[in-house]
């Protein structure tokens, strides 16, 4: 009795049993299709990849030869009328008829134009390409899981490499939705991916701003997480994320994402405090990875060596044409005279000049190289400073690397302070010298202290006499007033950034720390706290 109302449950069930091995059967051919796209993407880049690494080595062991057909392709490519140097492609001849120039206008410039424009899109374009495939097998190799399917999330609009390839989307395992235009959806795909291994932002001090506004904005994110599908494996991750919040900001990253192993960023130029503050905070126990270094110029270094400590870029000696300017060499510009890479001589420092394709001109682009190796003929440089971010009332000439190395100092002395981020305005910008002498104006943000004592802030003054002779000297004359130090609150920084932004750029902008024009310092002195 009991057989026909199983046969008849049975035959009750049979559609949805059907229904379901239907819908795996069809899951299974996306995962298939899926890892077949993967497979196939990654052997087309790895080709790619090759072929560059093929011209690469040739160039690198052939520098002098490789710079000649840069200058060349330089010089055919002028749009300056009547160019007389098309011709001649005689590096001297090259060097008399073309004097050297400083970029006019920094990036914060108020009309928003850019410092320069030394090559087309498409010459960018290629430089750029060559990094970025040269960087993710390069990150490949040196973390093997980072690239499978699902594994890798950017949580900023912008990306660390420099030239999109058609294929790295979700093929080659970037979570989330290609394209999208709002900076919360790609937090928001991440947080849903406990899995992820690399994570990658446009620089290091975006990130920053992702990891502090995900602290602020933690239980919304949660919220948006567990109402996103009423599932419980999400119920589950909103209420980790909440649990890692809790815990506080150290080895957050890691709480959130346990299988996370690099962080990946560009280098484009003042990241170095926003990379201490994440590897020491959020980001404790992550390697940080940058595949390319960037300047005003465009791509001008490669980075093949993902598990070093710091960033360590190869110089390659095809376009754009890059030239090496002592820094120790006579103040006149007349004076001075360049060198090419195979030139370069190991533990000096060289600023970059770089020449523009377009207008034909050499430009110093104001960022200082020291020479630490050599990959075959070609020089392998870390990124020391910027000359455009010296600080100068008196003519005492506070480079950008030692106004970092004194203030780290001094925070080193703050009791549970840590540096996030800093600014620097000479007091003229802001017309604060007004009945004292000359001065610097410094905004700092910190994690750990939320107020600064009198005796704090003349810390740093003391540090930067004890690290500039100069400046000391015209301290205990009174023709330099003392360091003000202010502390801002959270978001101050951000704000700033959002103003910088505004001026349109191929590469996510370079921190700038000493600003120049009043707005920008207002961004900073409305938001101070203390």
């Amino acid at each position: 009795m009991l057989l026909w109302p199983l046969l008849l449950l049975l035959l009750l069930l049979l559609p949805t049993l059907a229904l379901l091995r239907q819908q795996r059967s069809q899951d299974a051919r996306l995962s298939w299709l899926a890892g077949l796209q993967h497979r196939v993407a990654w052997g087309a880049l790895v080709w790619a990849a090759t072929w560059q690494r093929w011209r690469l080595e040739q160039s690198t062991l052939h520098v002098h030869q490789s710079q000649q057909q840069a200058l060349t392709w330089c010089l055919q490519g002028a749009q300056r009328p009547h160019c007389s140097l098309r011709r001649s492609t005689d590096i001297s001849t090259f060097r008399n008829h073309l004097p050297l120039t400083k970029a006019s206008q920094t990036q914060e410039e108020e009309s928003g134009e850019q410092p320069l424009p030394p090559t087309s899109n498409q010459d960018l374009g290629e430089a750029s390409l060559q990094a970025t495939l040269l960087g993710l097998v390069a990150l490949n190799k040196a973390y093997p899981e980072v690239l499978a399917q699902g594994r890798t999330a950017c949580v900023t609009l912008t990306s660390p490499w420099p030239h999109p390839l058609p294929w790295p989307g979700n093929t080659l395992g970037q979570v989330g939705t290609p394209g999208t235009k709002d900076p919360r959806a790609l937090l928001l795909d991440a947080l849903r991916s406990p899995g992820l291994r690399a994570l990658e932002a446009g620089t290091a001090v975006e990130l920053l701003d992702v990891f502090l506004g995900l602290e602020t904005d933690g239980e919304e994110l949660a919220e948006a997480i567990a109402a996103g599908n009423p599932g419980a494996p999400l119920r589950e991750r909103a209420a980790e994320l909440r649990e890692a919040l809790e815990q506080g900001p150290r080895g957050l990253a890691l709480r959130l994402w346990p299988k996370l192993q690099v962080v990946v960023t560009l280098d484009a130029g003042g990241q170095a405090e926003a990379v201490a503050a994440l590897g020491a905070l959020w980001c404790q126990g992550l390697a940080f990875f940058s595949p390319a270094y960037a300047a005003s110029g465009g791509v001008l270094g490669l980075n093949l060596q993902p598990e070093q400590p710091h960033g360590l870029y190869l110089l390659p000696p095809g376009a754009p044409f890059i030239e090496l300017l002592p820094v120790k060499e006579g103040t006149q510009e007349e004076a001075a005279s360049t060198l090419l890479l195979a030139e370069a001589q190991q533990g000096k420092e060289y600023e970059l000049v770089l020449t523009d394709r377009a207008s034909l001109t050499r430009c110093r682009l104001g960022d200082v190289v020291r020479v630490v190796g050599a990959y075959n003929q070609c020089p392998v440089v870390r990124f020391i400073c910027r000359l455009d971010q010296t600080l100068s009332v008196r003519g005492e000439d506070i480079g950008e690397d030692l106004f970092s190395e004194a203030l780290g100092q001094a925070v080193g002395q703050w009791a549970g302070a840590k540096l996030l981020d800093h600014g620097c305005v000479e007091s003229s910008i802001l017309d604060s010298s007004a009945g004292s002498a000359p001065h610097y104006e410094v905004f700092v943000a910190l994690r750990g202290l939320r107020n600064l004592s009198e005796e704090n802030r003349d810390k740093l003054d003391h540090c930067l006499q004890e690290a500039s002779p100069r400046y000391k000297s015209l301290r205990f004359w009174g023709s330099v007033g003392p360091a003000r130090v202010h502390l801002v609150g959270q978001g101050a920084f951000r704000a700033l950034r959002a103003a910088l932004a505004a001026c349109p750029s191929p590469f996510p902008p370079a921190m700038p720390r000493v600003l120049r024009h009043r707005h920008l310092a207002q961004c900073l002195q409305e938001r101070v706290v203390s």
